[in-house]
Formats: C-alpha cells, sequence, structure tokens
C-alpha cells in the first residue's frame, strides 16, 4: 500500500496556557500559595498589593482596550498580545508539595490522638508518574487516557477500576472517543514507568510486570512460570501440590519462593512510604471547620494570603491611549504593555477566586458527608466516600476533586487531617449497612488494646468477634488491615 499525505479537518478539545495555569493554581497548597503569589506580583507590575482605591478614573472591569481596532497597522504588538502568556508565566514549580502524615506522634500533645509530625514531600506519586507521561510526548488523546489512569490509581499503586469505566468518564467529561485497544497501549506504558508493578490490575500482573524486568536467570523464569500457571494453589500455599503438577524439587521451589518474596506487593505504598521517613516544618491547614453548638461551618485559611488588585495606573494608561488620536509608536508600545499586564493581572486575580470557590465547595461537600465524624472525633463514625462521591455533589470533574484532596488539609476542633483521610471504600454489613473500612480498623485496633496480652487475639479470633459485631470480613482481609495498622501477630504481641 503506497503511502500519501492528506489534510484531515477535525475538532479537537484541548486546554488553553490559561487553564493550565489554573489546573496549577488549584493543586497548590496553602503554604505555597503566598510565595506563587508573590512570585506573580515580581513578574507583573499591573499587579499590585492591597486593596484597590475606588476612582472615577479607573478602568471599568467591562471596558475593552482593543489595540488592533484603534491601531490596525501595529502588528507587532498584536504578535506581543498573542504571547501574553510567556510574558508573565515564571519558573514555579507547578508540582507542588504533597505534604504526608508520619508514623511520629508528639508525646506531649494534649489531644490524646498526638500532634502528628508532618514531613515534606518533594512529589507525590501522581505526580512522579505524570512527569514520566510527559516525557513520552503523546498525543493529546494519549495523554489524556494517561492522565485519567494515573488519576485512577490507589494509595497502593493498582488500578481498581476497569478500563471501559474510564473510557466512559473520557467520553463523558472530554468527549473523547476511545476503544479498548488504546486503552490498554496507554496502560501498558504506565506499567512500564517507575516503581516497578504501578498500574498493575490485580497482584499476579503486579508481581509479573516486576519479574519481567529482572535479569532472566532460572529463578525469575521458574517465578514467572510459577505465577502464570499457578498463582491460586500459590496464592493458597499449596506447595506440594505444586511441585507434584510442576515436577519440581522442593529446594527449587524455595529458590523461587525466595525470588517472589522479594517482590514488592504494594509499589504505591512504598513509594509514600520512603517519603516519610524525615520529618519536616508543620503544614498550613487549607480549611478550617468550626463547630458552633453542633452546628458546623468551613472556611478556607486565606488570612496569610494578600489582598490584589490590578494597578490603576497601567488602567489610566489604556483609558488615556484608548482617548488620544494621535499618538507616537512609543506611545502604542508602551499601551500595548500596559493591556497585556493588564489583562495578565484581571486573569491572575479571577483564578485565584476561582480556586478559592473551588476549594471551598469541595470541602463543603466533604463535611456534610463526614459531619457525624466532625462532631464527635471518632473514626468509626467516618463514611464511605470515594473522589466520584464528592464529584457528584459539586458536579465537578473527578480529577478537579482528585487535585483538591491531594494536597490539602483541615484544621478541626480533633486535630488536623489531610483531605484524603476522608475517603475510604466501604464494606457491606450482615444487615446490608455500607460502612467504612477505617470504621472496621478502628474496632479492630480497640479489640486488640483490650485484649489480654498473655493470650493476644488471633486473626481467626477478631474475625469472630468482628462477625458478632455484625461486620462481614475474611480472615486474610483482618491480617491485610492488621499490617495496615503497623500490629505484629497474636505470637509477637504475646513476647511483648
Amino acid at each position: 500500500m503506497a503511502l500519501k499525505q492528506q489534510q484531515v479537518q477535525k475538532q479537537q478539545q484541548g486546554l488553553t496556557q490559561m487553564q493550565i495555569q489554573q489546573i496549577k493554581l488549584l493543586e497548590i497548597p496553602a503554604l505555597e500559595m503566598e510565595e506563587r503569589i508573590l512570585r506573580e506580583i515580581d513578574s507583573n507590575p499591573a499587579l499590585e498589593l492591597g486593596e484597590d482605591i475606588p476612582s472615577d478614573n479607573n478602568l471599568n472591569e467591562e471596558d475593552d482596550f482593543d489595540l488592533a481596532e484603534n491601531y490596525p497597522e501595529n502588528e507587532e504588538n498584536d504578535k506581543a498580545s498573542e504571547n501574553t502568556l510567556s510574558d508573565y508565566e515564571d519558573d514555579y514549580d507547578d508540582r507542588a508539595a504533597d505534604y504526608a502524615e508520619t508514623q511520629a506522634k508528639d508525646p506531649n500533645a494534649d489531644n490524646e490522638r498526638g500532634q502528628f509530625f508532618l514531613g515534606v514531600q518533594t512529589d507525590s506519586l501522581q505526580d512522579f508518574l505524570r512527569q514520566q507521561l510527559s516525557d513520552l510526548d503523546l498525543e493529546e488523546t494519549e495523554n489524556w487516557i494517561g492522565e485519567y489512569i494515573i488519576g485512577c490509581l490507589d494509595d497502593d499503586g493498582y488500578l481498581r477500576i476497569q478500563l471501559e469505566t474510564i473510557a466512559d468518564q473520557l467520553s463523558f467529561h472530554r468527549s473523547l472517543d476511545v476503544d479498548e485497544e488504546q486503552m490498554e497501549e496507554v496502560l501498558t506504558m504506565i506499567q512500564g514507568f517507575e516503581p516497578a508493578g504501578i498500574a498493575a490490575r490485580n497482584l499476579k500482573e503486579c508481581l509479573l510486570l516486576q519479574l519481567q524486568r529482572k535479569n532472566p536467570t532460572k529463578e525469575v523464569q521458574q517465578a514467572i512460570h510459577l505465577l502464570e500457571n499457578y498463582f491460586e494453589d500459590f496464592s493458597a500455599m499449596k506447595i506440594q501440590k505444586i511441585c507434584q503438577d510442576w515436577g519440581i524439587s522442593e529446594s527449587e521451589m524455595n529458590a523461587v519462593k525466595k525470588t517472589i518474596s522479594k517482590l514488592n506487593p504494594k509499589p504505591g505504598n512504598d513509594w509514600e512510604s520512603s517519603l516519610m521517613n524525615e520529618t519536616g516544618r508543620a503544614i498550613t491547614p487549607d480549611f478550617l471547620v468550626d463547630n458552633s453548638d453542633g452546628k458546623l461551618s468551613v472556611s478556607l485559611n486565606d488570612t496569610n494570603l494578600p489582598d490584589l488588585h490590578v494597578s490603576r495606573y497601567y488602567k489610566d494608561l489604556i483609558r488615556s491611549g484608548k482617548q488620544s488620536k494621535n499618538i507616537s509608536r512609543d506611545q502604542k508600545d508602551a499601551i500595548a504593555f500596559a493591556k497585556q499586564k493588564v489583562e495578565s493581572a484581571t486573569w491572575f486575580i479571577n483564578a485565584i477566586r476561582q480556586r478559592q470557590n473551588t476549594l471551598l465547595s469541595t470541602m463543603q461537600a466533604i463535611l456534610y458527608r463526614q459531619e457525624a465524624f466532625f462532631l464527635s472525633g471518632e473514626e468509626k463514625k467516618l463514611r464511605p466516600m470515594r473522589l466520584k462521591d464528592v464529584a457528584a455533589d459539586t458536579g465537578m470533574d473527578i480529577s478537579t476533586i482528585s487535585r483538591v484532596s491531594n494536597s490539602k488539609y483541615v484544621q478541626s476542633e480533633f486535630g488536623i487531617f489531610p483531605l484524603k483521610f476522608f475517603f475510604s471504600e466501604s464494606m457491606q454489613t450482615t444487615d446490608g449497612e455500607e460502612v467504612s473500612v477505617r470504621e472496621i480498623k478502628s474496632i479492630m485496633q480497640e479489640l486488640i488494646e483490650a485484649e489480654d496480652k498473655s493470650h493476644a487475639l488471633t486473626d481467626d479470633a477478631l474475625v469472630k468477634l468482628l462477625q458478632e459485631k455484625g461486620y462481614r470480613i475474611a480472615r486474610r482481609t483482618v491480617a491485610k488491615y492488621r499490617e495496615q495498622l503497623h500490629i505484629p501477630t497474636a505470637r509477637q504481641r504475646s513476647n511483648q
């Protein structure tokens, strides 16, 4: 088949530079917002600190000084106006610092929960993956697919959402018609990113992705064969059955098991842990929740953010140019520069306001769903809540809610909590009621704290106690939750 070139006209949806900047502003936590504003002021002389003083000479918001209309011969200024963003865009690092809660607690805190020490993370896992995605220089559609997949990864680094569901979301929110083959191709690319095993859809795929990157030694090849053909039996630890069916010796099987044991079953969780070793400065909460006689209210913690307004001098300069008929070329250039900077300053002020509205709407939706927790401070009162639940409540895109919750904190009378703390999956009780996983973890912790240390509760005993309380849960799930709570096994607790 002969190669040929042809022109095709089609519509594509893309983000403008201003929309991208707006997204970046949304991701910045309160601690860095003041610095971001000061950077913008340094780069744009039309943006000034303080409240605007009303004046009859001020340029009205509705005034539109059209330079091309007034000075059609000034083509160079028209081109300068088109490049507005490149003039005021600075070298600010758009990957806003993501703050993570360390395991350490202040023993001198009055609150029985303890005051959290908060470590500073330079990048979240999602930021790290997005950077790798941008390095691929993909087409727009593939890039959107990649962004959505990365945004759907859970804390362990797994993709628990079906590709078909992501395709539906892209079709609804981005008007993108993507097929399963495209989704699989982009997912395969992301699965090639660091850390190894990321974006796997299940444990088997996660382990295989890591093995496929290793040198193909005999043990590695046998480990791949074991997972591909005997994963169910291996999960149930039916070692003798595998050895008989496969025809390998017990010593070979032990070597294969040792190879698999060195793999990381939770690549996302490991990434977060590696960033939480060092403590840093205390965070500034983005939201404040106040409880006044049982009535909750939320406000933005923006007291440190300076007031901004557009320079009256630059407004008057544009107005004078609009009223003058005969002006020099230098004056035209000055007016073009002033208009460009005023437009940039006006956009930045509006973007700040929109950021505040988005943050407040999101936090109000979270407060509504988690009202019981904010009134009591009891973790057992947390309701199951997912990103898409808040997105439905606010009418916003799920990716917007993800950005808001990724690096923001809220202060209540019970302490400071990351917004991620309020998101959890649900589990059904024997009565069919949905409860938060955090509630079950909290009850488990209470049972273990009240146990007789000489006869510590085994995982099986915990299962029975939880089932008596109406929670349908498997033993391996109890073991998983216990590990996540950093609680030793019953034997280790008895020896303490």
